[in-house]
């Protein structure tokens, strides 16, 4: 199996950085005989950096490596190219910092990456919230044929050697986890069993702030990369699914769509990351 590098930018996650990073070292890999971790602190005022160190000789244990970099600027697209700089796997997971991957869930992606053709890879995502809001939205969410028909990529997105060689640096965009995936036709998209848990905004407030700025991203690489669009698998939900969905789930129904309403009409506040924590 080529060498595989998993890629994981973090800015001020010091209170969830340890139980990524714990999920990660509790992985079932008897295929790989070396993982290599890049952890990229940026722009942290807190203790990410620190807490991401106290688990290298735990992965040392393993006959892995766990790396940390620390940027002074915070930004993601610059935390996931200093990423790739540090890596010396062919094959790449990048990975969020708030997300909790299954022990099965990084070795089915390599194994499933383990070819010879351009492929995109993730795993089952299941949305996590604590509020009855962010719950009753993530239970329309979850139905909406994107999530539960396609290969999403939230929180967790992988590709092979010859899947990375179809961009150079991530470019200066909000939607970093879009962009690579319309790098990739749907079937080139592979989704495996395994899960991780993901967590969303919590509040209307935040999940409308996180909504609007996914909303503007889409629609920025919509501008500055027309030609990806054609790999886009998005379809809408029938009026029948959509009506079935009203009436089982009249609550999360109302909330679902007024998160996606109000998105709209004021997508002209979006500024800055929005992640609801």
């Amino acid at each position: 199996m080529e060498p595989v590098t998993v890629i994981l930018p973090a800015s001020n996650e010091e209170s969830l950085i340890g139980d990524c990073l714990d999920a990660v070292l509790a992985s079932s890999w008897s295929r790989i005989d070396s993982l290599q971790v890049v952890v990229v602190a940026n722009g942290c005022t807190d203790r990410t950096a620190e807490v991401a160190r106290t688990r290298t000789s735990d992965f040392g244990g393993r006959g892995w490596s766990l790396e940390v970099i620390e940027l002074a600027q915070g930004s993601k697209i610059a935390a996931l190219n200093a990423g790739d700089a540090a890596a010396r796997g062919a094959t790449r997971i990048y990975l969020d910092a708030d997300v909790v991957v299954s022990a099965p869930l990084l070795e089915q992606i390599a194994g499933v990456l383990d070819v010879s053709k351009p492929r995109y890879a993730s795993g089952l995502v299941e949305m996590t919230a604590q509020g009855w809001i962010s719950r009753a939205y993530a239970g329309i969410w979850r139905q909406v044929p994107f999530m539960a028909e396609c290969v999403p990529g939230c929180g967790v997105f992988a590709v092979n050697a010859p899947g990375r060689k179809r961009w150079d640096e991530f470019p200066k965009i909000i939607s970093d986890d879009t962009f690579v995936r319309l790098n990739f036709t749907p079937v080139e998209r592979i989704g495996v069993a395994a899960g991780y848990t993901w967590p969303i905004a919590e509040g209307f407030r935040n999940l409308v702030k996180v909504r609007r700025r996914q909303d503007v991203g889409v629609d920025e690489i919509g501008r500055a990369f027309p030609d990806l669009l054609k790999n886009d698998d998005k379809v809408p939900m029938s009026k029948r699914k959509t009506l079935g969905m009203a009436l089982r789930n009249p609550v999360g129904f109302a909330v679902y769509t007024g998160v996606a309403l109000i998105s709209k009409l004021t997508r002209h506040r979006a500024k800055g990351w929005s992640r609801g924590r």
